[in-house]
């Protein structure tokens, strides 16, 4: 046996090995995985307009009319006309001067934070930040401070400990992709105001979910204009794929300058960017698709707390079943996906470990009875299982900290972090 075969062994055996799965057709609310159908509770297309008939159109217009790829990155020939119009849109619709595309969530959440903090600058980050902005962060060669979960006073303590010489910078996701809970943004930035530090917003899982229109957790804190850059992404409730950075005029011309994912990346091609217009236009003509949304986390959290599962009324989509063990959500999860439900199983490094969990995110375009339907189907999987729907709630509290474990700079491996495969077999070896 080789070792990469003795070590893909040893990630099944413990839980961890992972594979792709095939879904045939559009993404929507049932779909055909590994040719058997079934409903969709894992995606976030969170407004349904992936597939949505004026979405769709607008990509094939677009390919048809400026062809399928950009051909070059930004800096050189692959900024077209539509990628132009975007912008505008995008920064008008966000109250900001300026908008840059970028290609992905990832590359904008690397390519901003290296280009605004380097070495001999600081970087504070929410405990569960999003795997884009830890490798961002530790790409950036800038001192690391990770603070404690959605921990305002902790946040406190970490800038006055830190906060010297150099620039200061603090990321936070907007709405956490994980758990569904929301960063406390009026807090971080009345502290970045106070100790001079510049705020970086990922609001990926917050557009189409939260704020007037849909416009995100910045928006519904009144704080737009407040954070220094906005990150949103095109792949959630816009149905598409690539990124968008909103910020001042100065601040896009310096990222277009410095922002090495955006200089050394290909352009978004032209169908991803059709259908991200088609899909925000459809937004603001329609803000009652967020109400829908918002429906049917009501509705799936309703069923689910019916069930036995201790779901807090909320009209947040993203819904943490936190089973613990990484084999027996592997377990819930085939055994719902035996009845038709597929709830992904989300397992280390994405989530810290005992907390592996399924994550359900409803989508606007499902329906109350194919909601209640699946939050059945849950319970029972849970219940023949032996596995108590009680006990699978929300992520687990924070575990209490020693004295010199209050600056957890470098001191834990931040969630979501690269998947070290040895470093993963050594733990579950150790325990």
């Amino acid at each position: 046996m080789s070792e990469i075969e003795a070590r893909l062994a040893e990630l099944e055996q413990l839980g961890l090995h992972r594979r792709l799965r095939l879904i045939s057709g559009p993404q929507g609310p049932r779909v055909l995985l590994d040719g058997k159908p079934v409903l969709l509770l894992c995606s976030n297309n969170y407004l349904g307009l992936a597939d949505h008939p004026r979405v769709r159109e607008a990509a094939a217009e677009a390919a048809m009319r400026w062809g399928v790829g950009a051909g070059a990155s930004r800096l050189v020939s692959g900024t077209m006309t539509i990628h132009r119009r975007l912008e505008e849109r995008l920064a008008e619709w966000e109250g900001s001067e300026s908008c840059v595309l970028f290609g992905s969530g990832y590359l904008a959440n690397i390519g901003v934070i290296g280009a605004l903090a380097g070495k001999g600058d600081t970087i504070f980050s929410d405990e569960l930040n999003h795997a884009s902005i830890i490798d961002g962060a530790r790409l950036s060669k800038a001192q690391v401070v990770v603070y404690r979960h959605a921990d305002s006073e902790h946040l406190h303590w970490c800038l006055r400990r830190h906060g010297g010489t150099g620039r200061q910078l603090i990321v936070t996701d907007a709405v956490f992709s994980m758990d569904g809970d929301i960063a406390p943004l009026q807090d971080i930035v009345e502290l970045a105001q106070e100790h001079g530090a510049r705020t970086i917003v990922d609001e990926a899982h917050a557009t189409g979910l939260l704020g007037p229109g849909g416009r995100g957790a910045v928006a519904e804190a009144g704080l737009q204009g407040e954070v220094d850059v906005l990150i949103g992404t095109l792949s959630k409730s816009l149905g598409s794929y690539g990124a968008y950075v909103c910020t001042s005029a100065e601040l896009s011309d310096y990222l277009i300058n410095t922002a090495r994912s955006l200089i050394f990346s290909t352009a978004p091609g032209p169908p991803a960017i059709a259908g991200a217009l088609a899909a925000l236009d459809l937004l603001q003509e329609r803000p009652h698709r967020v109400e829908r949304l918002h429906a049917a986390a009501r509705a799936l959290r309703g069923a689910l707390a019916k069930e036995g599962f201790p779901i807090e009324p909320s009209e947040m989509p993203i819904v943490p079943l936190v089973v613990g063990e990484e084999r027996d959500a592997l377990r819930m999860c085939k055994a719902a996906l035996s009845k038709g439900v597929f709830a992904q199983a989300i397992r280390p490094p994405t989530v810290p470990a005992g907390t592996s969990r399924l994550r359900l995110a409803a989508m606007a375009s499902h329906t109350p009875v194919e909601l209640r339907q699946a939050a059945k189907t849950l319970g029972e999987a849970a219940r023949t299982l032996g596995l108590d729907p009680a006990s699978m709630g929300s992520r687990p509290a924070n575990r209490p900290r020693r004295p010199e474990e209050e600056d957890v700079d470098q001191q834990e491996p931040a969630m979501d972090a690269p998947f070290d495969i040895e470093r993963e077999i050594r733990i579950r070896r150790a325990a």
